[in-house]
């Protein structure tokens, strides 16, 4: 695919947001790092992550917090904040494909159920690189599947179906999770997803986007971590599979897409380009973009209230707008 630029794509919402001092604290320690991914190695940066999570301050209560082992190396987390019955909404986690797991996006997770009102069921897929692609593409599906089979025993909403979501890495898993269960409605083997949610997402596995060079240094997400990411989880061609990378496939029949960009993030036109394509396939997209913000925003709610106060409003936002289109929303294939 050739590199794009912010001009190409759509018009999104544009959100006016201005940094306040703690994430100008975060931004001048970005603007020093590093990267350090390759130096690292996974087990490595597996430690580190769990050991920020730890650190962190829980999420907002919920009525039901429990794992479900679904075999065949499976675990999702089911999280419920009201006891009536509520959109069900697979989450899968960011994390480059390598690291990140139930607890490190535990909060996130939480304040997805809280804020939208849904139920989330996260999901702790494979990850690379012991297995790459399309392992963590096949749990969202494996997860998706049971979900639609439990519906009821999960507390959720029969008539709303099974949606997905996922920020950043788990943004294209979500997004590939998501074109794989339209096929397979297509041939009456499942039903198609609800909606879709992507949170500052990766969608192009090639790494091509023009925004990747602008802003891939010194914003808090390096552009050689990001290569040495998609490295891990892929082979060359399948960069290009419309199976593993969602910038390559046909977008027509896609379910009712809300997507997240921010303006210094190095993935941001990924995210601008694919809801423009998701809206130029004849489907609908409810687009927000935040000026000033970075990549992975949404986690940084405990550095920054600005942060914070961007994230519990879009998720709001995303609670309304899966209200409003439900899954009749599905634009014609």
């Amino acid at each position: 695919m050739d590199s794009r630029s912010t001009q190409a794509v759509g018009r999104p919402e544009r959100i006016r947001t201005e940094p306040d001092s703690a994430l100008q604290d975060w931004l001048s320690a970005a603007a020093a790092a590093e990267a350090v991914a390759a130096r690292m190695g996974a087990a490595r940066l597996r430690v580190a992550t769990k050991s920020v999570a730890r650190h962190a301050s829980p999420g907002p209560d919920m009525a039901v917090v429990e794992d479900h082992d679904l075999g065949d190396h499976l675990t999702v987390r089911l999280y419920r904040p009201r006891l009536v019955a509520l959109p069900i909404v697979i989450y899968l986690h960011g994390g480059g494909y390598v690291v990140g797991d139930l607890d490190s996006h535990d909060r996130l997770a939480r304040r997805i159920a809280a804020h939208a009102d849904v139920t989330v069921i996260a999901v702790d897929y494979r990850r690379a690189p012991e297995y790459r692609a399309p392992a963590a593409i096949d749990d969202g599906v494996r997860a998706a599947l049971w979900a639609d089979a439990m519906c009821g025993l999960l507390g959720g909403d029969d008539q709303a179906g099974i949606g997905i979501a996922g920020d950043s890495a788990g943004g294209l898993l979500a997004a590939a999770t998501a074109l794989r269960l339209r096929d397979a409605a297509r041939l009456g083997s499942s039903p198609p997803p609800a909606h879709l949610l992507l949170l500052t997402p990766h969608t192009d596995l090639t790494l091509t986007a023009a925004s990747i060079v602008e802003k891939g240094h010194g914003w808090g997400l390096e552009q050689a971590d990001m290569r040495w990411y998609v490295d891990q989880w892929t082979t060359r061609d399948q960069r290009v599979d419309p199976t593993v990378s969602p910038a390559y496939a046909t977008l027509a029949g896609m379910p009712p897409t809300f997507v997240v960009t921010a303006e210094h993030d190095p993935l941001r036109d990924d995210g601008l380009w694919f809801a423009e394509r998701i809206r130029s396939a004849g489907g609908i997209c409810e687009h927000l973009h935040f000026d000033h913000l970075v990549h992975g925003f949404l986690n940084l709610d405990q550095v920054s209230p600005v942060c914070a106060q961007a994230g519990d409003e879009t998720l709001r936002r995303y609670g309304q707008f899966l209200r409003h289109t439900g899954a009749t929303g599905v634009a014609p294939v």
